[in-house]
């Protein structure tokens, strides 16, 4: 678990600005707990009364079927989560901005929402053309580009479950996806621009398809226009599909347990797993929390800064944001390229309203400091947001006073991908916020931080942070492993959800969370198996053991810190280190490069042979040990490790 600053929790509530509060969808602390307290009471009825904001091809007349840890929500209704984000919108804000997107090189593109309706409707057909059927899995693994969000409605209006992958991943780790789920479909990109330069998504999609036997096609955006490997028969365009499609295809009524997609996030285990989200409680909760917890509003301009590779990509610009009609801004590169004023730049030109980034990023505009953002108009913004790891109280003062000018709300969420929307975040009209505090469960939302026994902890202690009771958004499985889902998530405090997270309660029930108690990495928000690097270090010639472990980064939020046992014949260098670091990147991406790499000659161990990384975890912090040390094997290990620590420092 984190350290924790037990003083934050005096921190005073800063109230909403009262200005903010009078025109709020939720004006007030005493609105939100009216509104929890009947959600509480009847949470089927809540839930009964919120499900009216879908429009259905058929309203249901349930609302939760429970048989732990199963759940179906509105279980005979019939929907289509594309015609929610699309058509519906078409009678009255048909010529609405629905996606205004910017590329790292400058080039712009604007979709209305009856423009936007029609590229979806056009790719819908592309499936249809290829023998795309329901429920069948399509892998999409794009830069932050247009066809992606179109990618993906395309495949929910047809049926077809869509599996994102981060662009950044390697074809390792695309391949082992595209494997666990079966897909028949890559729809791919010539290649994006990351820091001005090309990131080669073809070639990488390619060597991936090499162990990929059930993708018969491969659809290919020319976004660079550069030259590309090109297989006849399996590779195609996008834009000549694109231009012999019709422009019409109804959607398809789909039930409300319809899949919608695969996520895959990392686990404690080598596999990564595949979380499983279907249609209508998701497309709800996500709609609903974007509606509250970012107070939105018709004329409002959103930006969430995420990679849809990404859970927060696919609910808070896709899903959540366009089921509401909301204006998008999408930005395909880096926040600091060409100059460290990109996104201010941008918030200035679209006159952003909402302005939803991740902790590691606020952490990396404070240090890149004031100079890059005072030229730049910031007063459109209205509400601020954050999302991946906790933010530590002195980056939420800096986002709320250099950025937010001392009046817009801060939203904290907590949630992940599990959960499939925001969780426990301030009410920007209603919550006062303390810095670094996610505060309150929203209404609908049970959530307790208890210990082991499943007992609630008292204020100021440290805990469990876990979910009562099913919600619409939860996932429904892992996908092809339900004994994983059942045993990760609902036997570890049994009947109840297990987050994975460490978390405290303060005197006025506000949740601060502290990270994660499992052996997943958040990497600049990004979830990383410490198993999954490990396997991967084995895998090298040299490595006869590893383990690895996090250590706090200022900007990253965690770091990625390998501690290496070499083979006979292999002796610590630079070299080594550095081609151990290589190793890692180019098999699972560079979002997973090590930190550092240390080297050892053993590894602290139980007697029954389980490597303690909670002792590394506290070396690689602070240099040394003084938690308990009674069950190790070999007591000098951590003597040795210490001592090499030391010299390299030197």
């Amino acid at each position: 678990m984190l350290e924790f600053d037990p003083h934050v929790l005096d921190e005073k509530p800063i109230p909403p600005p009262e200005d903010f509060s009078k025109k709020a969808h939720v004006k007030s602390l005493e609105d939100y707990r009216e509104m929890y307290q009947r959600a509480l009471a009847d949470p089927e009825e809540f839930w009964g009364e919120q499900a009216k904001r879908i429009e259905w091809f058929k309203a249901p007349t349930k609302v939760l079927e429970w048989k732990l840890p199963h759940a179906k929500w509105f279980a005979d209704g019939k929907l289509n989560v594309s015609y929610n984000c699309l058509d519906r919108h078409l009678e009255k804000n048909a010529n609405k901005p629905a996606l205004m997107w910017e590329g790292e090189d400058g080039s712009t593109v604007q979709f209305t929402y009856a423009e936007f309706h029609e590229r979806v409707c056009k790719f819908a057909n592309v499936l249809c053309s290829l023998g795309v059927k329901p429920g069948d899995c399509v892998t999409i693994y794009m830069p932050m580009i247009p066809e992606l969000p179109i990618a993906m409605l395309g495949c929910a209006r047809v049926g077809a479950v869509h599996s994102v992958v981060f662009g950044g991943f390697s074809a390792t780790a695309l391949a082992d996806r595209i494997v666990d789920c079966k897909s028949t479909l890559l729809i791919t990109a010539d290649g994006g621009y990351r820091r001005g330069k090309i990131v080669p998504l073809k070639e990488t999609a390619d060597a991936a398809l090499e162990k990929c036997p059930t993708v018969g096609k491969s659809i290919v955006v020319r976004r660079t226009k550069e030259p590309v490997a090109w297989k006849e028969g399996r590779d195609l365009w996008w834009h000549e599909l694109e231009e012999k499609a019709l422009k019409e295809f109804p959607a398809l009524e789909l039930d409300s347990e319809h899949p919608l997609y695969i996520l895959y996030t990392s686990g404690t285990t080598g596999k990564p797993k595949g979380v499983l989200h279907t249609s209508a409680g998701y497309l709800l909760q996500c709609m609903w929390s974007t509606r509250l917890v970012f107070d939105l509003r018709d004329e409002d301009v959103y930006w969430c800064t995420a990679d849809i590779g990404w859970v927060t990509g696919h609910s808070y610009i896709v899903y959540g944001p366009l089921a509401n009609g909301a204006t998008l801004v999408m930005y395909e590169g880096a926040p600091d390229f060409p100059r460290k004023d990109r996104f201010w730049e941008i918030i200035d030109r679209y006159k952003v309203s909402i302005f939803y980034s991740s902790a590691t990023a606020i952490r990396a505009f404070m240090a890149w400091g004031m100079d890059w953002i005072k030229p730049y108009d910031l007063s459109s913004l209205r509400v601020l947001g954050t999302v991946g790891e906790p933010i530590n109280p002195a980056a939420w003062k800096w986002y709320f006073e250099a950025i937010g000018k001392n009046r817009c709300p801060i939203v904290d969420t907590w949630w992940q991908t599990e959960t499939g929307s925001i969780m426990i975040s301030p009410l920007p009209g209603a919550t006062p916020t303390k810095p670094g505090s996610a505060t309150l469960p929203l209404p609908g939302i049970i959530a307790r931080v208890v210990n082991l026994k499943g007992e609630p902890v008292g204020p100021g202690e440290t805990g469990y942070l876990t979910i009562q009771k099913p919600w619409p958004s939860m996932l429904r499985t892992i996908y092809g492993d339900d004994e994983r889902y059942k045993r990760e998530y609902w036997e570890r405090i049994p009947g109840v959800y297990f987050a994975g997270d460490a978390a405290q309660c303060d005197k006025d029930g506000y949740i601060w969370v502290l990270g994660r108690v499992d052996d997943v990495i958040k990497v600049a928000g990004h979830r990383l198996s410490s198993m999954e690097i490990e396997s991967v270090l084995v895998s090298h010639a040299a490595v006869a053991e590893a383990a690895v472990v996090a250590r706090p980064d200022e900007i990253k939020g965690e770091a990625i810190i390998c501690f290496v046992a070499l083979r006979t014949g292999y002796t610590p260098s630079k070299e080594l280190r550095s081609a151990l670091m290589d190793h890692v990147a180019t098999t699972i991406g560079s979002i997973a490069r090590p930190a550092d790499v240390r080297f050892a000659d053993g590894l602290p161990k139980t007697r029954s042979g389980k490597i303690m990384r909670r002792l590394l975890r506290e070396l690689a912090h602070k240099g040394g040990i003084s938690g308990d040390t009674t069950t190790l094997e070999d007591l000098t290990v951590i003597d040795r490790l210490a001592k090499a620590q030391a010299q390299e420092e030197e």
